[in-house]
Parts: C-alpha cells; structure tokens; sequence
C-alpha cells in the first residue's frame, strides 16, 4: 500500500509538474512576446478587469471541486448535481457581470472598459463547464490528460494572441488570448474524458457537499478579493501603466510560486486524503512534502530577486524596468506561498472546513490593515508590506497544524531553515555578482549560474535529504 501510494504520487507530482510548467512556460514565452508588442498600459487595462473574473470564479466552484475530490463515497449524482449547479451560476455570473461593466469602467474612469469587460467575461461561463472533468481527474491522480489539454489551448491561444498584438489590436489580443485559451482547454476536457452528466439533480447531494464546500467558498473568496484588491487599488490610485507594471511583476514571481504550489496541492490534497485517518503516517508524508517544497521554491524566487533588474530589462524593454524594482520585493513574499498551501490542505484534509474559514477572516483583516497603511506610501512600500503579510500569515496559518498533528511553527521552520539560510546566502552572492559587471547579459547569465552552483553544491556537500529525493525521483522516471 505504501509504495502503491509513493507511486502515485511521484506520477501525480510528474504529470501535474510537467502540466503547469510546460503550459505555464508557453504563456510566459508568449507573454513575453506580447509584452514587447503592446505597452503597460494595454495590461494594466485587463488587470482592472482580474478581479471580476477571479470572484466569479470562486463562485462557479464554490468549494465543491475540492468537496468532490475529499468525499470517498462520490456517487454519480454528486457528480452532475455539481455539473448543473456549476452551468447554472455560470449564465448568471455573466449576466450579472454584463450589467456591471458600465458601472466598471465610470469607476476606473476608462470608458473602453465596458465592452473589454463584456468580452472577457465570457469565459466565466466557460470556466462553469469544465469543474468537474477537472475535479474527477484530480481524484484519479490523472494530471497527463489535464497536461494535454491546457499545453493544446496554450499553444493555439498563444499564437492568435501574438499574430493579433503584431497587427496591432492592442489591449483586444490579451481578451482574445484569454478567452481562446479558457474556451479551447474546456472544450479538450470534453472530447479526452470520458464522464458525460445525467440528468440526475440532488438537493441532498447539493447539502451535503455544501456542508463542506460551503466555508471553502468563503474562505476562497476572501483569498481572491484580498490579492486582487491590489489591482483594484493600484488601478484606482495609480494609473493603468502602474498596473501594467505591477501585474507583470507578479506574474513573473507567480511563474515559479504559484506553480510549484498548484502542483503541490493538487497532488498533496487526493492523496493525503487518502491517509487522512492515520495521524502518523500523515505527519510523516505532509513534513517531506514540506521540505521538498522549500527546497525547491525558496532558490528559485530568491535567484530571481537577486537578478531581477537585468532579467526584465533583457525580456521586455526599457519601458519595462519600474516592474523589475517590484519584482525584486514581491519574490520575497511569494516565496512562502507554497507552504501556505499545504498547511491549508492539511486543514481539508481532515474535514476542518470552519478552521479553514477563521484562519483565513484572521489573515485577511489583518493584511487589509496593512495595505491601508502602505497605500499612501506608494507601491514600492505596498509589495513590502506584502512580506510582511505573508510571513504572519504563515505564523496563523501553522497554529491549527500544530493542533491537528503536531506540526507546528516552530517545528516546520526547524524543517525549512536549512534550505532558507542556504537561499539567502545564494541571493547575497547573486546579488553581488550582478553589481560587479554593467552588462545586463553578463550579469544575468553569470549570477544565474553562480547561484545555480553554489546551490546545488552546497545541498550535495552538506548531504541535503531533499536533494537525494529529488534525485531519486528523476532516476526512477
């Protein structure tokens, strides 16, 4: 059973890292691309549109993807009770949202706005239609078929979205992006799966799987508001070059954060639930998945802060460089984004839905407090206060795993303080490198590959466990 379980998951880890990367990694090419083809104004005007479409989609879900994947006993009629109920609040999201966008664009005073808005929209409805094919491959550990589908529609999406910013469309060849991109990987789930709905509706099933759902749903929606509140704010208070700049900044730190961490979670959640009726074994599991995390993670935001300036000066262009001065400080708090997550699987894991929902009202309050204060600063101020609002949110974040299975605080940063003190010695050597030479080629090739071999050097010689698994890993498949 044990190595039943290790199987799967090493799979799961591969597929779903193999999914996100090489997907993510073709949007992040073609991002690159269209950045140099459109202006930050162009991005700034869709990311005024981010939190929209990310509270609608926490309202398609509402927590019963995550309620499906948890409950061992799923039957069919779960399965289409969620499906109808998800195409439902779809439709009506986005007639919502259609009314909405005059309202939108007189707020960010930017008429444009209204029809963007009513474009873009759309793919909430597509968003509705794919939840539970995802959910159902989620629960088999099948992240290959869910791989095929999103790289597919990256590649077509990415291709109409440059041929379009070369033609000069402007802002309207990121809408068209997004919406080929969301339209076509949903449309891919339908013809690589095999579940088709019935037209089965429980109002039982919808209880009890709201039951659970129900406080993820909330505690998602106070997630997506707060880190899209930034883009509400700068967008308001700044302008939409600002906005362009700060969401390219955060998109180059989420690259490596946030996929690692939907990686993570993907796999970490089926499969510790699982063994979630075994304390011991779920301990042992969820402390590796920790370290492995930290190890990887931690060197990766901490190299790209260290050469962010030249990074984005090489990528983008000169217009560009005020999103490398952020992306220096966000990598510092996405770094830790990872962790978070995991400590917050462990919490539905074991059916503590309402532990979920506090911690998540606490953090919240909390970080709003502080984007208050920083907000008359200026935005450079506002990413640092970001720093700080992550590492408390990892102190409140670990109180509740400490209680469930005696992991807490101070024994997970006894666990992640080898690979932290190595990947900050790593970024003020990196850092260093990069002022010695004025070249931005030089010190972005060279810093890189300093911090790459001390790295992983210095994991070798001081015997880092992580590092033998991750090895062990790649020589297995």
């Amino acid at each position: 059973m044990a190595d039943s379980l290790k199987h799967t998951t090493t799979r799961g880890i591969l597929w779903s890292g193999i999914e996100r990367f090489s997907v993510q990694g073709v949007q992040f090419l073609v991002m690159i691309v269209m950045a140099r083809l459109l202006s930050p104004k162009d991005y700034g005007l869709i990311g005024m549109l981010t939190v929209f479409i990310a509270v609608s989609q926490s309202l398609i879900d509402s927590g019963f993807s995550q309620a499906l994947i948890r409950k061992q006993d799923r039957t069919e009629t779960d399965n289409c009770t969620v499906f109808y109920f998800n195409i439902a609040v779809g439709f009506l999201l986005y007639w919502l949202l259609f009314a909405l966008a005059p309202f939108a664009a007189a707020f960010y005073e930017s008429p444009e706005l209204t029809s963007l808005m009513r474009v873009v929209c759309v793919s909430v409805i597509f968003n509705s239609f794919a939840v539970v094919q995802r959910a159902l491959l989620t629960v088999s550990i099948d992240f290959k078929t869910q791989a095929k589908a999103a790289l597919s529609a990256a590649v077509v999406s990415g291709i109409v979205g440059i041929c379009m910013a070369y033609y000069g469309y402007g802002y309207w060849s990121i809408a068209v992006q997004q919406l080929t991109n969301l339209g076509l990987n949903s449309f891919l789930l339908w013809v690589l799966t095999r579940w088709r709905p019935k037209l089965i509706y429980s109002w039982s099933s919808f209880r009890a799987l709201f039951a659970f759902g129900s406080k993820l749903l909330c505690s998602g929606l106070l997630d997506v508001v707060y880190r899209n509140m930034y883009l509400l704010v700068i967008g308001k208070v700044f302008t939409a070059s600002s906005l362009g700049n700060y969401t390219r900044a955060h998109q180059f730190a989420e690259f490596p954060s946030s996929n690692l961490t939907g990686i993570m979670q993907r796999v970490t959640y089926p499969v510790l639930c699982r063994i979630q009726d075994d304390d011991e074994r779920l301990s042992q599991i969820y402390r590796r998945f920790l370290k492995v995390s930290a190890f990887l993670i931690f060197p990766l935001l901490l190299g790209l802060s260290a050469v962010a300036k030249p990074f984005v000066l090489l990528l983008l262009k000169e217009r560009w460089m005020f999103a490398g001065t952020l992306l220096q400080i966000i990598c510092f708090a996405m770094m830790w984004y990872p962790i978070h997550a995991i400590n917050l699987n462990l919490l539905q894991v074991k059916g503590r839905s309402d532990l979920f929902l506090r911690l998540e009202i606490i953090k919240k309050v909390i970080a709003v407090v502080v984007l208050c204060v920083t907000i008359p600063m200026g935005l450079v101020p506002m990413c640092v206060g970001q720093i700080f609002t992550s590492f408390l949110s990892l102190v409140i974040n670990t109180y509740y795993t400490g209680k469930l299975i005696r992991i807490g605080f101070l024994r997970q940063m006894r666990d992640l303080l080898p690979s932290l003190l190595l990947s900050l010695s790593m970024w003020a050597i990196v850092y260093a490198v990069t002022t010695v030479f004025s070249d931005s080629w030089m010190q972005l090739l060279i810093g890189a590959s300093v911090g790459a071999v001390y790295y992983i050097g210095l994991s070798y010689l001081f015997k880092f466990s992580e590092l033998d698994e991750l090895i062990s890993i790649v020589r297995k498949k």
